[in-house]
């Protein structure tokens, strides 16, 4: 049973609303954080750790001690190019030290799975445009993928649209990419869904893409 969150991107706009309903639901979390007065919230079952997600040691602390990993961090202006991937790689290294199993991790639309995934023309247009304008973002991803299915951690990546700043409505689709799917979504519902994944394997080594 999960009771502790290793938590990576908690000051991020979606990683503010999964804090926010992860304690709500009884969870205790520990989240790793730059800059810990961008995190506005305090909670007695919130440990906060001043740190980077490159830093392998500050990385190791947080994930000591918990259940899950929950990474919902992500490229900011300035961000290193390959950001996704190294942070990842840290926290899988850190997981198999203390002997944490399981990752849910976020990414985007961008992201492909030729498994699953039925793209129309839109989602093709859209892939091509963020290889010409934020390849290196993309191609982080992508490795970051390939990171993740090369450990030995039960992981699920959760890929989603055009993010909005709406309220939670509780719904959702889960699909693949030009399958069940729509074009956008709020990030209060995707905290939501990721929240769900906790008590849910269903998606385990997949990258469901969820829309509104």
């Amino acid at each position: 049973m999960v009771k502790t969150i290793a938590l990576f991107g908690a000051t991020g706009r979606t990683g503010q609303h999964f804090l926010n309903i992860a304690l709500e639901a009884g969870f205790s979390v520990k989240a790793l954080v730059r800059n810990p007065a961008k995190l506005n919230v305090s909670h007695s079952q919130l440990s906060v750790l001043k740190g980077d997600v490159l830093n392998r040691r500050d990385v190791e602390e947080t994930v000591s001690g918990t259940d899950l990993v929950v990474s919902l961090f992500g490229h900011v202006k300035g961000s290193p190019k390959w950001l996704q991937t190294d942070g990842t790689r840290h926290i899988v290294e850190a997981m198999k030290t203390c002997k944490v199993k399981r990752i849910i991790s976020l990414s985007g639309g961008g992201l492909p799975y030729p498994e699953k995934d039925q793209p129309k023309l839109a989602d093709k247009l859209i892939r091509s445009i963020m290889k010409l304008l934020v390849p290196h973002i993309l191609e982080d991803a992508k490795h970051h993928h390939e990171v993740l299915a090369e450990s030995n951690t039960i992981w699920t990546i959760v890929r989603a649209p055009r993010l909005t700043n709406a309220k939670r409505q509780g719904f959702y689709r889960v699909g693949w990419v030009g399958e069940n799917a729509s074009t956008k979504i709020s990030r209060a519902d995707l905290a939501d869904f990721i929240l769900n994944q906790i008590k849910d394997e269903t998606y385990s080594y997949q990258m469901p893409f969820v829309s509104g």
